[in-house]
């Protein structure tokens, strides 16, 4: 890209984000509620936007975009019938928060997730800290009649409650949070918990896969009371939940077996989270979990990856297969903590991968696939598809799916 088309780039950026600021000025009518935090936004926003679509005409910003860009979009959509806007407020370096977000629209309702050290990278955030500081000024900016929601079993998110003057409301599976789950039962089909609040007991379902699902629930149950609905039309709304592709999507695995797809994002907690759902789902087949790398954690990277071996031989997983010079950690850490070291396999590649998996891999058992976006683990699946992969890669910085890249056959060497 040259110079001058990068320039007119930006400045068709610029403008647009001019226009949606003075469009928004023009919806006085709406709502807006902003999600923030390392993990769980988008599965968050959707359950929201499901949730609050039982009342009102809801929008929310498209989960394909990079926020940055999706921010100014999602504004320009907004029409007089709109009533509540949720938005997903992602970031990746300092500044940005307050640069291209809130200097363009700022919530009434903030939600924070949870905070891991994904984005700690020199390249990104920098540190712990500094991903603290850049995401708690969405609870910053809250103004004193705002609502802030909080995930009451994330340590970092305590002290973020001292960065906001607006009301707060705390979740999680903690019975000190004002809303808090227990009895949850995961299958394949879906998630069942009850929900606890100010002595009421309300049963609800997903079909959502996993116990970290129900603190999305959770949230869209607080704001969905908040907002006036009944407890009959968040029920309706949290059923009609559906997975997203790559975020713990079950789908047809190779050979029969049954894919928990959740390679489009991975961090600590994902990760953590992803392996104790498979370790609890019952089967009388194989569990078989491949890791690809996580990415963007800077000098936690080993740490993390070590924590993820460590946790991997304490669970009821049959299988690891752990690709990438960061998870050969994970691999080693496995065997150290007592994983049969003929389960473990490390390769340093997809194509290596590819050929374990097809070597252990039978009919109904079940398949974890994680890894960061940029580590391109669908790979795995065309090549036990019969589809021609040369690519070895272990890093891309490719978006777009692998299906589509002109490199897939002849392979990339130069990123």
């Amino acid at each position: 890209m040259t110079f001058k088309s990068r320039w007119h780039r930006k400045l068709f950026h610029e403008t647009r984000r001019r226009i949606a600021k003075i469009w928004l000025k023009l919806h006085p009518q709406i709502t807006i509620i902003g999600i923030t935090g390392s993990y769980g936004k988008t599965n968050t926003t959707q359950a929201i936007t499901q949730v609050l679509s039982e009342k009102f005409k809801t929008l929310q910003t498209d989960i394909n975009l990079d926020t940055i860009y999706n921010l100014p979009i999602t504004l320009l959509r907004l029409r007089s019938y709109h009533q509540k806007l949720v938005l997903e407020y992602g970031i990746d370096k300092i500044g940005e928060m307050d640069h291209f977000h809130l200097s363009l629209v700022k919530p009434k309702i903030a939600v924070m997730t949870g905070i891991t050290p994904v984005h700690a990278d020199k390249e990104h955030l920098g540190s712990l800290k500094n991903i603290i500081n850049e995401k708690g000024r969405l609870l910053e900016i809250l103004p004193k009649d705002g609502l802030a929601i909080l995930n009451y079993d994330d340590p970092s998110v305590h002290q973020m409650a001292k960065k906001t003057k607006a009301k707060v409301i705390w979740y999680g599976f903690n019975e000190k949070a004002e809303f808090w789950a227990d009895r949850v039962r995961v299958t394949l089909k879906g998630t069942h918990f009850r929900l606890h609040h100010n002595n009421s007991l309300v049963k609800l379902e997903t079909n959502l896969v996993g116990k970290h699902f129900v603190h999305s629930c959770l949230i869209a149950a607080i704001i969905g009371l908040n907002q006036g609905l009944s407890w009959q039309e968040i029920a309706r709304g949290l059923k009609k939940i559906k997975p997203l592709q790559g975020r713990v999507s079950i789908e047809r695995g190779p050979k029969g077996s049954v894919l928990i797809n959740d390679s489009l994002r991975a961090n600590p907690v994902s990760t953590k989270v992803g392996l104790e759902l498979l370790s609890e789902l019952k089967t009388e087949y194989k569990k078989i979990a491949v890791l690809g790398e996580m990415g963007e954690l800077g000098k936690f990277a080993q740490k993390e990856h070590q924590e993820i071996g460590e946790l991997t031989a304490k669970l009821k997983i049959d299988y690891l297969i752990a690709i990438g010079p960061l998870q050969k950690l994970t691999a080693q850490a496995a065997i150290k903590g007592g994983m049969n070291q003929k389960q473990v396999f490390w390769v340093a590649d997809i194509l290596e991968a590819a050929k374990r998996l097809a070597g252990i891999i039978n009919k109904n058992d079940l398949l974890y696939l994680k890894g960061s976006r940029l580590r391109h683990l669908e790979r795995l699946l065309l090549v036990l598809r019969g589809q021609k992969v040369n690519c070895r890669l272990p890093f891309c910085h490719f978006y777009h799916h692998c299906r589509d890249c002109q490199y897939l056959k002849t392979g990339l060497f130069k990123v």
